[in-house]
């Protein structure tokens, strides 16, 4: 096992699949372990690189072996999959996963500490929730307009149902089906507000997210996705590439030195990405009140393009500025100092990048 140089682990739910290689890519073992000896098995291989998937478990097994002083390349399965030859099967995944590593041009995705992966799990359950309270919303609404009720559009749906059911006279078992619609909605918007709270109590102890708050129209939701996703901002060499992650930058099918741009991609931030957009739209109500040179850009390209096209374009602007203040440890500056030269490192930040274009 000495001359172990690069393994290739295949994450399962109970038993893992490893291929581990040479320096000069030859094959050196194949093994199949369980969960439970998996880290005393790597305990005992010398210092290597370690190569996985970033998928479910993936960070936890991260941490793990870099404890140990492992080297571990976490890679995107996407990526993945082009090396993976005929007759797919867990080791052969694990060759694939050293065969991806070992690229030079190879992209990997940085692990995640404990605190992102809980402000993850908080996001997900908070927009799982938002999306059931629509859900129920709307149930409410079709079921009344069964009965004849039509209710009207209001923020505080459980007082407006409590005032229109008062005024009708439905039969007590209806009654009771609304009230129970009703408890669970406010159930769930209670819910929603917990995990509020609870996201705004992490954003407290985060020197990064507060930071993250002085961009204009990013508020703490928006500013604990970014933390949590982007951690250091060390796996994207520039704003431009953390912009086209998120899928805010055209899609390109170019050939023939010809450029064709097809409108902006899904990217893998799709969740951030609707946050900006709505931090952009934000933004953009307010942008006549607003000064400096993020505000005269808005204003200008609010004046001969139609407002999605601006939304997507500032939401571009405000992924390479939050990219960096993250990665420069900046703060934003809607105006800068009078007499002060600005580098060109913080255009990004100070809005004018884009501006100048």
């Amino acid at each position: 096992m000495d001359e172990v140089a690069l393994v290739g682990i295949d994450l399962g739910k109970n038993v893992f699949h490893l291929h581990g290689q040479d320096r000069a890519g030859l094959q050196v073992f194949r093994k199949k372990v369980a969960r439970a000896r998996l880290f005393d098995f790597c305990n005992g291989l010398p210092r290597c690189t370690i190569a996985m998937e970033a998928c479910g478990g993936a960070h936890f097994m991260a941490r793990e072996l870099i404890a140990m002083g492992h080297q571990v390349k976490l890679i995107s399965p996407r990526f993945v999959r082009p090396f993976v030859k005929n007759n797919k099967n867990d080791f052969v995944d694990a060759e694939a996963i050293c065969e991806a590593a070992s690229r030079p041009s190879m992209r990997f995705v940085c692990p995640k500490d404990e605190s992102q992966q809980l402000l993850a799990a908080l996001h997900c359950l908070r927009q799982s929730l938002m999306q059931e309270r629509i859900r129920a919303g709307n149930q409410i609404h079709a079921f009344l307009l069964e009965f004849g009720i039509c209710l009207p559009r209001t923020s505080n749906m459980s007082k407006q149902l409590l005032t229109v059911l008062a005024d009708q006279p439905l039969p007590a078992p209806t009654l009771q089906l609304f009230d129970r619609l009703r408890e669970h909605f406010v159930y769930l918007q209670t819910q929603i507000a917990s995990l509020d709270k609870e996201l705004f109590a992490q954003m407290a102890s985060s020197e990064i997210a507060q930071k993250l708050l002085t961009i204009p129209g990013v508020g703490p939701v928006t500013a604990s996705a970014l933390v949590c996703e982007m951690g250091d901002g060390s796996q994207f060499a520039s704003g431009h590439d953390f912009a086209a992650w998120l899928g805010l930058v055209p899609r390109q099918r170019s050939t023939g030195g010809k450029a064709t741009l097809v409108g902006t991609g899904r990217g893998a931030g799709k969740p951030i990405r609707t946050l900006l957009i709505l931090c952009a739209r934000s933004y953009m109500v307010s942008a006549h009140n607003r000064s400096g040179p993020l505000a005269e850009w808005v204003r200008s390209l609010m004046s001969r393009r139609p407002s999605n096209v601006v939304a997507c374009a500032l939401a571009n602007k405000l992924a390479r500025i939050a990219w960096a203040i993250v990665r420069h440890k900046m703060q934003f500056e809607a105006l800068p100092p009078a007499g002060r030269n600005i580098r060109p490192e913080r255009l990004e930040a100070l809005g004018a990048s884009l501006g100048n274009k």
